[in-house]
């Protein structure tokens, strides 16, 4: 494939401004994370980036947007700023080892933007990415691309005024999925953050990669649970910028004894519960058979209100309704409603005993979603200790909201992120939060020491007792 000249001028001009900032200290490189951070963060730049996201994209809610800012930007800045959080230099020295370990650029970066969140997730990213001391190249949604560029032109202006280079920070102006395969192919290093056909082609570039598994967050209530609790933090999750975020909950799993009572306090909170009849019209709207003859979610839905998801199918709701309720079919397997829904509805099971929910709890994630996320509401440590060593998840959140917590939140210590690793259950290459210590490279140095090495017995003595030579 030829190479576009667009992609050549951005990558070129990426690598002489990465060169400029080479042997900055990391006093100078936090302090650009700093500016960058701030550009959008203040209220008057998050405003109109809110307002640009949701016309541009016709996705989510535009004060949800501004709260989604406010968040994923200080929780990233925090993390990138805390005094242990070196990038620069001597990042470890073991005296006992010998070993001092040195950090260094990962170089120009790629980084690929979803439709859900084209403001923030380039906000994030770009503190997370720039703290190496590298250069990105944004490569947005074309259904999203003016936000996106409004939020890189911020972030420049921020460069400027700490007096860094411009071009640490470009976006393709009119992106399309072949000027994104050539800035994959080009980049040192790709960030893909988006559904499975962008991960899918940012595996395939032959550069490496960051990608996402498929979300599908699936969260257990047990029988001890706060069932306000609950319906609070699940609520405020799932109805969070119309289900923007992969791990907005997409399934409940209810102890039998507290169902009623849960469902009632979620209706009150502003859910609807479908009829069986209603479920049918739902699911005829929400899921499309593809060219390949596969039922695929419809994008018509996606980050669309529960009231217009409802309308469109034929279900009148008052403006008060911010999430739809769906009973879940024992044939997990092959209801479509057991997957990801990119929107405001939400599935819920029953069940009478803990090997029953974790039985249903396993099934959902295998069938969709396998290394994402899942949770649980209950105190009993026996059933956080199960879960923990069970499930095939790259994070388990205990009591919390999954939208909000999953990629780092100021009620939890994980590292704050955009783009959650999936492992190889989710087909990537870690398990992490992607944070800024993924784009940094590591030189180990080692000096000699002394050191004693065991003899065969000190090795093997007690295995030799147990089973012989």
């Amino acid at each position: 494939m030829e190479q576009n000249t667009v992609i050549t001028d951005l990558v070129t001009k990426a690598r002489a401004a990465a060169r400029q900032i080479e042997n900055y200290t990391q006093r100078q490189i936090d302090d650009v994370c700093l500016a960058i951070a701030w550009e959008v963060y203040k209220d008057e730049n998050i405003q109109q980036l809110a307002k640009l996201a949701v016309e541009d994209s016709g996705m989510g809610v535009y004060e949800d947007k501004i709260k989604k800012h406010k968040g994923k930007i200080m929780g990233v800045i925090s993390d990138v700023t805390s005094p242990d959080a070196k990038s620069v230099g001597v990042i470890e020295y073991d005296a006992g080892k010998g070993i001092t370990k040195y950090a260094k650029p990962v170089g120009v970066v790629g980084a690929l933007c979803p439709v859900t969140n084209p403001t923030a997730t380039p906000g994030s990213n770009a503190v997370t990415i720039l703290k190496g001391r590298n250069a990105v190249i944004f490569a947005p949604h074309p259904r999203a691309k003016k936000a996106t560029a409004l939020a890189v032109q911020f972030m420049r202006n921020g460069l400027k005024k700490a007096g860094a280079p411009e071009d640490l920070i470009q976006v393709i102006e009119e992106p399309s999925v072949e000027l994104s395969n050539q800035l994959m192919a080009a980049v040192d290093v790709v960030m893909a953050t988006g559904g499975g056909a962008m991960v899918k082609a940012a595996y395939s570039s032959g550069t490496p990669s960051f990608g996402v598994g498929p979300g599908n967050a699936c969260s257990i209530v047990a029988e001890d649970a706060d069932v306000d609790d609950v319906a609070a933090k699940v609520f405020m999750s799932k109805t969070f910028d119309n289900a923007t975020s992969c791990s907005s909950e997409n399934s409940l799993i209810i102890h039998n004894s507290l169902y009623d009572k849960l469902t009632a306090a979620l209706v009150k909170l502003g859910t609807y519960v479908v009829s069986d009849m209603e479920r049918a019209a739902l699911k005829s709207l929400m899921w499309k058979e593809d060219k390949t003859g596969h039922m695929v979610i419809n994008a018509k839905i996606v980050c669309q209100s529960a009231v217009k998801i409802a309308a469109d199918a034929g279900i009148a709701l008052s403006d008060s309704i911010k999430m739809i309720l769906v009973a879940g079919e024992s044939e997990i397997e092959k209801d479509l409603f057991a997957k990801e829904k990119l929107s405001p509805v939400l599935t819920v099971y029953r069940f009478d005993t803990f090997d029953e929910a974790m039985s249903i709890l396993i099934r959902l994630t295998d069938n969709y979603g396998t290394g994402h996320s899942c949770g649980i509401h209950t105190f009993n440590k026996n059933y956080i200790e199960r879960i923990g060593l069970t499930m095939r998840s790259s994070r388990i959140l205990v009591r919390q909201p999954q939208a909000q917590g999953n990629g780092g939140a100021f009620f939890n210590g994980m590292p704050s992120t955009v783009t959650l690793g999936c492992g190889t259950w989710g087909g990537n290459i870690t398990t992490e939060n992607i944070n800024y210590r993924h784009f940094i490279n590591v030189t180990w140095l080692s000096e000699p020491i002394e050191r004693k090495r065991p003899t065969d017995e000190e090795m093997w003595g007690d295995f030799f007792k147990k089973f012989g030579r």
